[in-house]
């Protein structure tokens, strides 16, 4: 069972899969062209990330991994208002046909100018309209400085998704 970690291109979810497994901050530039995994041991248990680049031609795969996961964590860019729309669209389509799975949003770039806040976020993504019976999570995240500490922000999220692959395995 996996944690399945999607958004669109230049999200940010590489960088932030690099930062919840080393607790140092590692920029990525290029986006994921196809998959990419990821182990992080954490207090007793080891998590299994799998990323799927979020380019158009590789977003038919990821309804396929979606059955098979514990966990959604869906990155949007808070900076990137003009595809907020899309990103909304996509995470709607893909959690329509699953009422339970528990979604953890990571609205990232929080550091950046212009960013829209989390409320913000949480309206352009209409997470209201999702439904009361799922876990659903929205934290704010940032990665700082090449080689610096992860944010408390990045602390809170990993721990929470943590907390969460216990709760539902």
């Amino acid at each position: 069972k996996q944690i399945l970690v999607l958004g669109l291109d230049g999200a940010g979810k590489t960088s932030i899969l690099h930062s919840l497994a080393t607790n140092h901050v590692k920029r990525s530039v290029a986006p994921t062209e196809g998959f990419n995994a990821i182990c992080i041991n954490t207090e007793g248990f080891q998590m299994e990330f799998l990323e799927i680049g979020g380019s158009e031609p590789l977003r038919s795969y990821w309804k396929m991994y979606l059955p098979k996961v514990l966990l959604l964590v869906y990155v949007v860019d808070s900076a990137d208002h003009a595809r907020l729309p899309m990103a909304k669209q996509l995470l709607h389509q893909l959690i329509q046909n699953n009422s339970t799975l528990p979604v953890v949003v990571l609205a990232n770039k929080q550091d950046l100018e212009g960013a829209y806040c989390i409320t913000d976020i949480h309206d352009a993504l209409a997470l209201s309209d999702i439904g009361d019976k799922r876990k659903m999570f929205l934290i704010g995240t940032h990665v700082a400085e090449d080689g610096s500490e992860i944010s408390s922000s990045m602390k809170d999220a990993k721990e929470l998704i943590g907390q969460l692959v216990l709760e539902t395995q």
